[in-house]
């Protein structure tokens, strides 16, 4: 018998072998989409249970909005049985009312201890009539929702959530909502949901938890600029839960862009970005059956582990990960300090003074900056300059850029400019960057032997919030590899050597920089000022000062 197995092993190796061949026609690739439905039947936690006390709801109508003025609206408040009014409880803010069988998904949770005590706020867009109502009012849902700004945050800190507050719940008990943005959760669907992701995403001092249910990430108002953004910008202490369908689209904009498709691309860019995510994608259309089945699985998963607090998790994008140091964040340098900060040969920070305080400095004195024997060089009439190696300076005002030899000698090299605002020299003095305020461009310039400039091109495309008309570019940076490092309305922009934005580094409370440059004993801190402060943060790369040495930049390419 033991002869006949191995004969028999023989005789089929040959034909196991062949099988092993790739076949000329490659075999077919299934590519059929599930066919539309949108039978998902809420689950048990979205029904009333039996011994699980009910919740009170009241509504009242918000009126008199300074951040949208003329508008009215609905407050939808839930408190929770177990609410008791001693102490702040969290929150969870419902986009377009609270939707998906909000209450009783709570009711439910909280008695099983699967969230914590949170009262519901549901927001329902705002009206504003016309001056002969009811005829033709002006509808701020898209207004309000879609655009990626932080005025829908700053409605419901500031305005919102305090007018809750002044409202007694309906048994009587005071209204205390949580202040901790790890307390505070907000969601919504189709443009409730996007609006819940920006709100989020601009303040995430306030909210940190989004549930986020057949998304408008698509060309609303710019939502389809947030793939890109996300991946280029430092992870923030957000958790996601995403639900949408492969038949998902809007028929009344289909034109804006593909539902099913952008939310994917949202997700993927989350997940690459390194934010702790979480998708469900279902085969239904644009509504919100699937997501009412979905939700209390999401809030099971988005209040996870509470309370420990939701941190920024490590980035994915390379450029952050070779830039930033792991553990480092922003420290607060110096408080109430100017614009204008340099760095001398020994990396001490200056502010624009003599005074020893290094917070002396006073806004609007005239740009300095340091030589290479440690010099402070002053300019008049000029807006910021930058000292070479050999003594010359490039400074640019409003509108020229000029070269100041170190003989005194004064050339214009170029006019017109759009608000030039900062100057920097790459690391090996080929190349020339100025930042442009007035604009949404930087503009390179090749530096001749002589120092004058020539090959003049707008090359650094920087990002502009969608409240900006410019990019408010200030003061430029370069770190040895030859990044450029720039103070702008969104924080610190880092680009590449082929002029693209390949990360941005947001200050605290998103904070505009007006100025930056590397110091420290081995340059490798960054120094920012924003928002009447100066901040600091140890990188994990080293600046190239404009006085040092010429140094010789790695390979690159042409991208």
């Amino acid at each position: 018998m033991k002869v006949f197995y191995f004969l028999a092993a023989a005789l089929f190796l040959p034909v196991w072998c062949r099988a092993q061949v790739p076949a000329s026609t490659p075999p077919a690739i299934d590519e059929t989409v599930p066919a539309e439905s949108n039978n998902y039947p809420p689950g048990p936690d979205s029904q009333p249970h039996a011994g699980v006390a009910a919740g009170k709801i009241f509504t009242f109508q918000l009126k008199d909005s300074k951040i949208f003025p003329g508008t009215t609206r609905t407050i939808t408040v839930y408190a929770p049985a177990a609410y008791q009014g001693d102490k702040p409880a969290c929150v969870y803010v419902g986009l377009d009312g609270l939707g998906f069988n909000a209450a009783t998904v709570f009711d439910n949770l909280i008695a099983q201890h699967a969230m914590p005590v949170t009262i519901g706020i549901g927001v329902s867009p705002g009206v504003a009539e016309s001056s002969q109502p009811p005829e033709n009012p002006r509808f701020d849902r898209s207004f309000e929702f879609d655009s990626r700004s932080d005025r829908l945050a700053r409605f419901l800190i500031e305005e919102v959530m305090p007018a809750v507050e002044r409202q007694p719940a309906a048994d009587g008990r005071a209204i205390k909502l949580s202040a901790d943005p790890n307390d505070r959760a907000i969601g919504g669907g189709s443009t409730g949901a996007i609006a819940a992701f920006t709100v989020a995403w601009e303040r995430p001092d306030a909210f940190r938890r989004v549930f986020s249910a057949i998304g408008t990430y698509v060309g609303m108002r710019g939502g389809e600029q947030y793939y890109v953004l996300v991946r280029k910008t430092e992870p923030k202490p957000l958790r996601i839960f995403m639900q949408d369908g492969v038949h998902d689209e809007w028929p009344g904009g289909p034109e804006m862009g593909d539902w099913w498709m952008s939310n994917q691309t949202m997700n993927r860019a989350l997940e690459f970005a390194g934010y702790d995510v979480r998708h469900v994608w279902g085969a239904g259309s644009h509504n919100g059956s699937q997501a009412t089945l979905l939700f209390p699985d999401a809030m099971r998963w988005l209040w996870r582990d509470y309370p420990a607090p939701i941190r920024p998790q490590p980035p994915g994008n390379p450029v952050l990960k070779a830039v930033l140091q792991p553990g480092e964040d922003w420290q607060v340098a110096a408080e109430g300090c100017p614009a204008g900060l340099a760095a001398n040969p020994q990396g001490q920070i200056s502010y624009p003074d003599a005074q020893p305080s290094p917070c002396g400095g006073t806004a609007g004195a005239e740009p300095f900056a340091f030589g290479a024997d440690g010099t402070l060089h002053r300019a008049n009439s000029v807006r910021n300059i930058t000292i070479r190696n050999n003594g010359d300076a490039y400074a640019v005002t409003q509108s020229e850029l000029w070269l100041i030899r170190a003989t005194g000698e004064r050339v214009r090299l170029d006019q017109d400019l759009k608000g030039a605002s900062g100057v920097a020299l790459s690391p090996d003095g080929l190349w020339l960057f100025v930042a442009q305020s007035l604009s949404r461009s930087g503009l390179s310039y090749r530096v001749r032997p002589d120092g004058t400039v020539d090959a003049r091109e707008p090359f650094y495309d920087f990002y502009v919030p969608v409240w900006a008309d410019d990019s408010g570019a200030a003061g430029i940076a370069m770190d040895k590899d030859g990044r450029a490092y720039v103070a702008t309305r969104a924080g610190v922009q880092i680009f590449d050597r082929n002029g693209r934005v390949a990360a941005i580094l947001p200050l605290p409370g998103n904070a505009a920089a007006t100025n930056l440059c590397f110091g420290g004993r081995s340059f490798d801190t960054l120094y920012v000022a924003g928002g009447g402060k100066v901040y600091r943060r140890k990188l994990h790369v080293e600046g190239a000062p404009p006085w040092a040495p010429p140094s010789k930049l790695p390979p690159w390419g042409a991208g």
